[in-house]
Formats: structure tokens, sequence, C-alpha cells
């Protein structure tokens, strides 16, 4: 890869970062690209070419899978309060390309909260065995805590799959030409499997660092956001972790009065199941939660 091509991939880096900071806020063409330090007509030019998308249609996008989640899980919320969230002026507006992107209405979609449609990942027969078996199972109750910043170097990944390894590889390969520690890893979930097909996922693989990133190429830095969360502790092995943040997601948070913010899920793994040899992982889920 070239130098110049790094640096592109490095600034919109940034700008991915300022966009899932908190999918809710106001997001303009001129203050990402500001962000990025492109003039704005160049800034869409080198957003396409590195995303594959337009930043109007990957925005879109984002919080319509954010509203996709909190029409699941949000039992307090109107239809309308989650269009405006997502920058839509009428649930019309808001029906429209809600129905354009998922194929069914707001209203169907809830409805249909168990469905194939709906979860996606149940097309796939190792993690569909693994959700008949798991959604029988009880939620244990989290540890509600409030984590502080971490500070990360990190490499996305579009897929949610085996093949996240290699960005484990690409981190790991990272850490040690720097001299750095791997020990003290995180996962941020961008996409939820529940809604979003798993080869589409946006994933994220991080890496905690004490100091700052002085050349930034594919592996860029970040702050994952203090805050209060639900923290959960998993066990299990490849397979098992999207049906047990869907049991957490379908049975625990509907019933524990709170909601789910619009900032990302992450994980803290301990074991990392994308690059153990035996594939199992223990680890925190922590979903970042308000109250109503």
């Amino acid at each position: 890869m070239s130098e110049k091509q790094s640096q592109k991939i490095s600034r919109i880096n940034d700008v991915l970062y300022q966009i899932h900071k908190d999918i809710s806020q106001e997001l303009s063409a001129s203050s990402l690209a500001k962000v990025a330090a492109y003039s704005e007509q160049h800034f869409h030019r080198v957003f396409k070419s590195v995303v594959g998308e337009n930043v109007h249609q990957y925005i879109k996008r984002t919080r319509l899978e954010y509203a996709a989640n909190q029409l699941m899980f949000d039992r307090h919320t109107t239809v309308l309060d989650i269009a405006n969230r997502c920058g839509f002026s009428s649930v019309s507006s808001f029906s429209r390309a809600f129905k354009g992107a998922f194929d069914v209405s707001p209203g169907n979609w809830k409805n249909a909260v168990n469905s194939n449609l709906v979860k996606p990942y149940l097309r796939d027969p190792e993690v569909a065995d693994s959700y008949k078996r798991i959604s029988q199972q009880t939620v244990s109750e989290p540890e509600l805590v409030e984590l502080p910043d971490r500070h990360v170097a990190y490499v996305r990944h579009v897929g949610y799959n085996r093949s996240i390894k290699r960005a484990w590889q690409v981190l790991k390969a990272w850490t040690q030409s720097e001299g750095r520690s791997f020990d003290v890893q995180f996962g941020l979930h961008h996409s939820n499997p529940i809604c979003v097909d798993l080869d589409k996922c946006r994933y994220v693989a991080c890496v905690e660092i004490q100091s700052p990133i002085k050349t930034r190429t594919v592996v860029n830095q970040m702050t994952i956001p203090k805050g209060l969360y639900a923290k959960f502790h998993l066990t299990g092995k490849y397979g098992e972790l999207l049906p047990h943040i869907s049991l957490i997601q379908e049975k625990w948070l509907p019933e524990s009065d709170m909601k789910m913010k619009s900032t990302p899920a992450y994980v803290r793994y301990y074991r990392n199941h994308f690059i153990e040899e035996d594939e199992r992982f223990e680890l925190d889920f922590c979903l970042p939660i308000g109250f109503y």
C-alpha cells in the first residue's frame, strides 16, 4: 500500500470514528470534511474510494441499522422519536427509507423480531444451531458499571466471520513492530448482526495503548468512550457469541427499564476466539445503557 493511500485510509478512519462515536449526533458533510482535513468536494471523492459508498449513504444506512435495533428492543420510545433520532423529519419519510433498507415497514419489523428476516445470522448453520440451544437459557444479571475511556489502536474489518482473524493478525504484527503490548484486547461492534447480514457487519479489532501512535496507517487510534455500561461476562466457542448477545438484547434489555445508547457496544477479551486455536472465548460484553 502506498503512503498516499495509507494516509487517505487514516483520515477516513478519523471520520468513521466521528460518525460511530454517536450516530444520533448531527453529521454534516462539511463538518466531517474538516475532520478529514480535506475540502468538502475532495472529501466526498476520497470517502467513496475508501469506504465504497458515499458519505450520505453510509450515514443513512448506519442510522437505519440503529433504528432497527431501537424498534426491536426499546419498548418506551415511539417510532416518531426513533425517526427523529435518525435525522428524519416525519414518520412517513422514515418508513419509506426503512422499507427500502429492510424490505418491511418499521411496524412489521418490530413484529417480526423472531424471524430469519430480522435475524439474518440465523442463516449461518453454525450460529443457528448455537442459537437454538442458547435461546433457552436465562440471562445472568450484569454488573452496571461506569467504565473509563479506553485509548486503543485499531484495525477496521467488514464481515463478521472467521475472516476477522486477519485484522487481529495485522494488529498483532503492528504491536510487535512497535514494541507494544498485545495483552488488552477489545472488539467494537458497529453493526448488530441481529439485523445486518454477517458479510456486511462492521467490526473493529482494538488493542489498548499507553501512548499515542506516531505514524498512522491501516492501524489508527481512537478512544472507546467512557460511560455507564451493563457488563455481561460470557464464555463459549466460536458461533456462540452472537446468540448470547441476541439473548441479552431480547430478554434482559426490554425487562431492565433501561435503553441502549447510540454509542457502540464492545467486548473486552480475556480469550479471543478469533485467534485462539480452540476458538473459545472468555470476555465481557459491555452494552452502553441509559435511563428513561
